[in-house]
């Protein structure tokens, strides 16, 4: 974390924690539930907690929040961990799991139980709605509320022993139904759930909540600062109300502050999942989706949502982050260290008349403009090549200011080569451009061509001699509304229906061809691009398939098949 930046609230009561000897050494903890992958608004949060403990001298743990079976699964755990050490962070001893204090929490809804701060309840989850009462009016007890300690007991044994069907009973706090928070009106601690855990296997069959195990896990763990998003501001009470009513080892105190919330985006887990079910994408890592295995398979750093989530205010406010703001760190990053390429997505062929017959010339271009020590590469440059469709016309009477690039009868230059003219084309049978016949101005390779021609702009192009075939993802935001789950309505109707377009039988070079996945290049006047992580698995056979990580400047999405003025297809 930049300790040039202003301190933040969390920062401040850190700093006064340490100063005053309440707390000796700092520990935070990023404590997800298994249920799916990461978003980008946990990327905010892990930084923060893992930021936190390195500023301070700390430590950070990484434990799971599994207590519901019914969601969570090894995958997910495992896509976590993958996720929490590719953005570059190491927790503090060995992954930790709710599950690995079943036993411990058992125990203390036991002492609940004799302490007669806990009892088994048999209302319907209906009744229990109705007894909760409202935010304007007071709750009313369950008739269940008065049994005695012994009872409760032995319900809870039977619970546990798998005589119970699910939604029978369950184990409620004995706090306050006329509590204005709603959260301290008898909340459940443990439901009958008669399935496997993904670690525990059938050794239970009750499972607590989360409100009552996340507290209790931090104490275990010594964790000082518990730090969560506003949405468990109301959930507070009734954290500290378990924690002032057991026999903890520690006393956590917990924090909040604002989530992240970006716009085009929906980072509700259950929405995501939604999207995935019905097939709106293709997976959790979708390049589309806002997952970090989705950012990661479409090209995106760590480094980059590092920055972003380090300019990000920590507040006790939620708010909506712009889009195009995490978009800048994704180009600057690039920007800065993506080498080059050459691709052509749209290919064109050309000819060059007046090249000598079998000459290959080896060409040398810098695998970035600013970054020497990236060094350079070969590329050969002979009598065939390709160029983007969308680059050359053959409409004369265009403007130099309103078309910068190849046009019949006029010249341009090859990016890092010669200076070429449009002398001709052919055309198929059905009379649609097949190919360019151009010639060679000599001696402009490095040079300025001579008086009297006047290059329209630079161009990209691929060397038919060794150029590779591939397919060209290109990405879009996959909402077109700011807001896509705002109000009332369905958040799909939100969903961009030219979110991915594919190009095939693009031109790459051939150093694309030897591209390891999740290495992104500027494709230049293309935008940056990566080699994808799974076309092997998922394409039928191992393509060479590249994702648009994000266009080269920002601008607003266009209608499928718009063009530059003047070009022919």
């Amino acid at each position: 974390m930049d300790s040039d930046k202003p301190r933040n609230f969390i920062q401040h009561i850190i700093e006064n924690d340490l100063a005053e000897g309440t707390v000796k050494q700092v520990v935070t903890r990023f404590p997800p539930e298994p249920n799916g992958y990461l978003h980008i608004g946990h990327a905010k949060s892990i930084c923060l907690n893992f930021g936190l403990a390195e500023q301070y001298g700390g430590v950070c743990n990484l434990r799971f929040d599994d207590t519901n079976p019914e969601t969570e699964s090894e995958e997910f755990v495992n896509a976590i961990i993958a996720d929490v050490r590719w953005l570059g962070f190491q927790w503090d001893g060995e992954v930790r799991y709710a599950s690995d204090y079943f036993e411990q929490l058992h125990a203390w809804a036991v002492h609940l139980i004799q302490a007669g701060k806990a009892y088994v309840c048999e209302l319907t989850p209906d009744q229990m709605r109705e007894y909760r009462g409202t935010l304007t009016e007071p709750g009313r007890d369950s008739p269940f509320r008065e049994r005695s300690a012994a009872e409760n007991l032995a319900l809870l044994e039977a619970m546990r022993a798998g005589e119970i069907e699910e939604g029978k009973m369950v184990l409620r706090a004995r706090i306050d139904m006329a509590s204005p928070n709603i959260n301290l009106r008898d909340p459940v601690l443990y439901r009958v759930k008669r399935m496997a855990h993904h670690r525990s296997g059938a050794r239970w069959n009750i499972y607590p909540s989360y409100d009552f195990a996340h507290g209790q896990e931090d104490a275990i763990e010594g964790v000082t600062h518990s730090i969560c998003t506003l949405e468990f501001a109301d959930h507070r009470p009734l954290y500290d109300w378990l924690l002032d009513n057991l026999p903890v080892p520690a006393r956590p105190r917990q924090y909040e502050f604002g989530r992240l919330n970006l716009s085009y985006t929906v980072t509700s887990k259950r929405k995501l999942k939604q999207l995935v079910e019905e097939g709106h994408v293709d997976g959790w890592d979708d390049p589309r989706m806002p997952t970090l295995a989705g950012l990661r398979r479409r090209g995106v750093t760590p480094a980059a949502i590092r920055a972003f989530c380090d300019s990000l205010a920590v507040a006790k406010t939620d708010g909506v982050v712009d889009m195009g703001q995490f978009e800048h760190f994704i180009r600057q990053d690039l920007n800065d260290n993506a080498p080059r390429a050459l691709c052509v997505l749209r290919p064109l062929k050309v000819t060059l008349g007046n090249w000598p017959a079998g000459k290959v010339e080896t060409l040398h271009l810098a695998n970035h403009p600013q970054r020497p020590e990236l060094g350079s590469r070969e590329l050969p440059f002979g009598a065939t090549l390709y160029i983007d469709r969308d680059d050359f016309s053959t409409d004369a009477a265009l403007s130099r200011k309103q078309f910068k690039r190849l046009v019949l009868g006029d010249w341009v230059r090859l990016r890092g080569a010669y200076v070429i003219r449009a002398d001709d084309v052919v055309r198929d049978a059905s009379g649609a451009l097949s190919e360019v016949l151009a010639s060679v101005v000599p001696d402009t390779l490095g040079a300025d061509p001579p008086a009297g021609i006047k290059p329209r702009g630079v161009i990209h192009w691929v060397a038919a001699e060794n150029a590779v075939d591939c397919a060209v993802r290109l990405y879009e935001r996959l909402f077109s509304a700011p807001e896509p789950d705002a109000g009332d309505g369905d958040f799909r109707a939100g969903i961009n229906p030219d979110s991915l377009v594919t190009l095939t039988g693009c031109k790459a070079e051939a150093n694309l061809g030897r591209a390891a996945p999740e290495v992104t290049f500027q494709f230049e006047r293309e935008g940056y691009f990566c080699r994808d992580s799974f076309c092997g698995d998922r394409d039928n056979g191992n393509r060479l398939v590249f994702n648009r990580t994000i266009a080269l400047r920002d601008a607003s999405p266009k209608p499928a098949g718009t063009k530059p003025p003047g070009t022919e297809g």
